[in-house]
């Protein structure tokens, strides 16, 4: 396999589509994901439009130990992994005292513990190849505290931070790390996470163009990508004036559902 990418969350969404686009440029995949037999379904596609390789392992990375198991899969497979895109994350919606401690610890598990096991998993062979590629999904909701989303803003926040520490940290080794931060992406995210008539949703991106927006910037060994421009305007120039209290009121209404 050449050029191999490792993809979570490659089942739909943003996920997906950095499938599509790495397969488009000439790249193998390993595409990973809990559904099994979605992920088949894309990898004969990619396989018959772009004659790439394309392996499929099926995972379900919110579960503890499930990083490790999956590093091990990888290398039962025999393959170098160039290029890993920690995609895979869900959120929620409701108050953090009423919605459920069990389901915000699966959300930390995949969103912040799994994707630091296989950034440190598989960069070790990045540095010691002196080259290597990590896109990790972050979100501009990391920028921001988040009402009626506590614990999926937090842990976008650590991405965020974790991602750009980690990126310094690498300089001169070949190896580059950057954060895709997306502003709202119409995907299966909202149904999973209950976001139906959420204001802040109403008008999102496709994922095909958030997509593209973080592929290009991690070619580029870029830092930090916003697909957004308003949304990165505000979060780059204008954020660091509001008071904290007006930046809560805000975060809160654009969280709030219509009705």
């Amino acid at each position: 396999m050449k050029n191999t990418a490792l993809i979570t969350g490659a089942s739909a969404g943003i996920g997906e589509e950095l499938a599509r686009v790495h397969a488009a440029k000439g790249g193998d995949l390993i595409l990973v994901a809990r559904r099994k037999q979605r992920l088949e379904e894309i990898a004969k596609e990619l396989r018959a439009e772009h004659g790439v390789q394309v392996q499929v392992i099926a995972a379900d990375l919110a579960k503890p130990g499930a990083a490790r198991k999956l590093m091990a899969d990888v290398d039962a497979l025999g393959v170098s992994v160039d290029v890993l895109m920690n995609n895979a994350g869900f959120g929620g919606h409701g108050k953090f005292h009423e919605s459920g401690l069990e389901r915000d610890q699966r959300m930390m598990q995949l969103n912040m513990v799994a994707l630091t096991e296989l950034s440190y998993y598989f960069v070790q062979g990045m540095v010691d190849r002196g080259e290597g590629k990590i896109l990790n999904v972050g979100s501009t909701a990391g920028f921001l505290p988040g009402p009626l989303q506590a614990v999926y803003y937090a842990s976008k926040a650590y991405v965020n931070s974790f991602s750009q520490a980690m990126a310094n940290e690498l300089e001169g080794t070949g190896v580059t790390v950057t954060v895709l931060c997306p502003g709202p992406v119409i995907t299966e995210f909202q149904e999973a996470a209950d976001l139906g008539g959420v204001k802040g949703f109403e008008l999102g991106a496709d994922a095909r163009s958030v997509a593209e927006c973080g592929y290009r910037a991690m070619d580029k060994g870029e830092l930090l990508a916003i697909n957004d421009p308003k949304i990165s305007v505000f979060l780059k120039g204008l954020l660091p004036f509001v008071p904290r209290k007006s930046v809560l009121w805000l975060s809160r209404k654009t969280m709030e559902k219509s009705g």
